[in-house]
């Protein structure tokens, strides 16, 4: 029976980590979120980060605007945010609405202000190795395989899908880790064949309970990224119950990625304000 890795255990520590580390600085971080129409999933999301930010003492906005706004007002909004010597970190809540150009507004982000990790600038940061702020699911994955003494070094890992919010970053950070990474998405040829070869399985595919027993090698770690609602459920990319009896690691869905991605954004909002009024770190 695998390991549970418990992200919600562990993002609870990471939270108070936060909190005491903002009381001692002196600083008074504050993140700007932005929400673009009515999505429900997206309403919610935006709250749950509220709700982090309060609990770790870090100031927070958010700015609402409706499903038909255009890329230029979107765009105007966040430029009004950079400006803002108030703000820190600025989140745009994805996906945006399909008449919104979801990159050239992430492209409107300032970098040093860029806590979700996803503007090209810090993107290629994180590729060359010399990452400043790392997109907030895949960096929470790596801290939480850290808090159970996984260590990627030469460890042959397989990533299951290639965006560039979890799929691509992912696959950059097992390999600033020392790990051996292989990337799979939906052109590839006998996907279990190449997903049994894994020391480390990350599976965010977007497809519930895709991945099953027979495409996990015994003993591996299993990362399970997806958020799929199934008859009123929450449940993940992998098929939980029958993986984690070949698994020697698994995280569950809910309670494994989703709080560590929380955590992560918490950390990044500080370092950001950090950053901002100290300088980078030497």
């Amino acid at each position: 029976m695998a390991t549970v890795l418990d992200g919600k255990a562990v993002s609870e520590r990471r939270l108070e980590l936060v909190r005491d580390t903002v009381d001692e600085s002196g600083l008074h971080p504050r993140l700007a979120t932005v929400l673009v129409g009515d999505d429900p999933g997206s309403a919610l999301y935006v709250r749950m980060k509220h709700r982090a930010c309060e609990r770790v003492h870090i100031g927070s906005i958010n700015v609402t605007l409706a499903g038909d706004a255009t890329t230029a007002q979107v765009a105007e909004t966040v430029q009004r945010l950079n400006e803002d010597p108030e703000i820190n970190g600025i989140l745009v809540q994805l996906p945006l609405p399909p008449g919104v150009d979801q990159e050239a507004v992430i492209g409107a982000v300032s970098p040093v202000k860029d806590v979700d990790g996803f503007h090209p600038c810090n993107l290629g940061r994180l590729f060359s190795g010399r990452p400043r702020f790392s997109p907030c699911t895949p960096a929470g994955i790596m801290t939480l395989l850290a808090e159970y003494g996984i260590d990627p070094t030469g460890r042959h890992a397989v990533v299951i899908g290639r965006s560039i919010d979890v799929g691509r970053p992912m696959a950059a950070l097992l390999l600033n880790a020392d790990a051996t990474v292989t990337v799979c998405h939906s052109r590839t040829r006998d996907l279990a064949a190449v997903t049994r070869e894994a020391d480390l399985l990350v599976a965010a595919v977007g497809r519930p309970r895709f991945v099953t027993a027979g495409m996990v090698r015994e003993g591996a770690v299993v990362i399970d990224v997806g958020t799929n609602r199934v008859d009123g459920r929450l449940v993940g990319d992998v098929d939980f119950e029958a993986v984690r009896e070949r698994a020697g690691a698994i995280t569950p869905v809910p309670g494994g990625v989703g709080p560590m991605t929380i955590a992560t954004l918490m950390e990044n909002t500080f370092a950001a304000a950090r950053r901002q009024v100290c300088g980078p770190a030497p």
